[in-house]
């Protein structure tokens, strides 16, 4: 049934529309091909320019497949963006604009769009970049808030399933003259790591075994029905058990300044790093709040991403954790950070390795409990 208001909305979309070609055209602003790369890594970009706005160019293509997401061999049916799980990491500076392409191929089986939380309006961008399998669409915003926010699926009616099935990733806004600390002194990182948890929803047999499919539709009912229960089967980084830890472990120098962006678009979450600190921490995200300084853990609300600096002071292995240690260690949300460096005693030094326990010397005083 059309009812006005239906009419009304139906008429200012079609208005707005009729005007966006003609906004579109008035940016007189040079462009730029941004090739993205995949999580854990970034793209090239600069942390701060004296450059002006600039039309910044991303594509985006989603691929549903099945992926392996621990040692068992466990398969899990995934929609992605790029066939990374999270997506990219998209770095713009406050001031820019995104044009972003979303592409469905017409081998999908599902609509698909994008909603990024860095953008003001039509849900997002959700509401102008709904595909259908062999569609694409391309998106043109301002970045106007700087930070690191998520960006996700969001199909009227499958939100949930499509997010927790990979459909998130994030993109930064830098500050156009950079990182400051809360004085207003330029922040600077060597590297820059994207770590994006995922919780994942399995299904299993009545033997207690996780089930697969033919099909990624075939998963939906199944997968629905545990996500409801809330309580995931894996939770990770970049979508798969140890995708960061061995061979994989994400590596730097002491000396060095790390950043490292966590998000999470479904749940809360504790990044820790064992061994390290926060030494500057936008928890929530935002670059024009002033940054938290030595947090030992830091809080990532669902729904966000957070950022940290970090310098690396001694040699060695780190463990990067979500500090659920339930989560970290038997779910799978554990990466590894392995520091080259020479070592530094005056931080921490073993006075004495393991050994026997020596004999009491004899007379010794025992110590003598006092209760009240």
């Amino acid at each position: 049934m059309l009812t006005r208001r239906t009419a009304l909305m139906g008429a200012a979309v079609a208005a707005m529309m009729m005007t966006m070609p003609a906004l579109a055209d008035e940016l007189k602003l040079p462009r730029e091909h941004v090739d993205l790369v995949a999580p854990p890594f970034v793209h090239p970009h600069e942390q701060a320019t004296k450059a002006g706005p600039k039309i910044l160019e991303f594509k985006l293509t989603v691929q549903e497949k099945e992926v392996v997401i621990d040692s068992a061999g466990t398969k899990f049916w995934a929609m992605t963006y790029n066939g990374s799980m999270p997506g990219p990491m998209m770095v713009v500076h406050e001031g820019d604009y995104m044009e972003l392409t979303l592409v469905n191929p017409e081998t999908n089986s599902m609509p698909h769009n994008i909603d990024l939380h860095s953008a003001t309006g039509g849900l997002g961008g959700g509401a102008l970049t709904k595909v259908n399998p062999g569609e694409q669409a391309v998106l043109r915003w301002k970045a106007t808030r700087a930070g690191v926010f998520i960006y996700h699926c969001a199909p009227e009616g499958m939100i949930p399933w499509h997010v927790v099935s990979g459909m998130h990733g994030t993109v930064m806004v830098l500050p156009r003259e950079g990182l400051k600390d809360e004085n207003g002194k330029p922040l600077h990182y060597d590297k820059i790591y994207y770590i994006g948890e995922n919780d994942l929803y399995v299904p299993k047999d009545e033997n207690g075994k996780y089930k697969t499919y033919e099909t990624l539709a075939e998963s939906y009912a199944d997968t629905t029905e545990v996500m409801r229960k809330l309580i995931p089967t894996h939770v990770v980084f970049e979508g798969r058990v140890g995708a960061l830890t061995g061979k994989n472990a994400l590596t730097a120098k002491v000396g060095e300044t790390v950043m490292f962006v966590h998000s999470e678009a479904n749940r809360d979450t504790r990044p820790h790093l064992i061994g390290g600190h926060g030494d500057y921490v936008w928890e929530a995200g935002k670059f024009n709040n002033p940054p938290q300084k030595d947090l030992e853990t830091w809080f990532v609300r669902g729904g966000s991403a957070g950022a940290a600096l970090y310098t690396f002071r001694e040699p060695g292995v780190y463990a990067y954790v979500n500090h659920n240690l339930i989560e970290a260690v038997e779910l799978g949300a554990t990466a590894h950070v392995k520091v080259e460096g020479k070592w530094n005693d005056d931080l921490m030094k073993q006075v004495s390795p393991p050994g026997p326990i020596p004999p009491e010397k004899v007379g010794a005083a025992q110590p003598v409990a006092v209760t009240r």
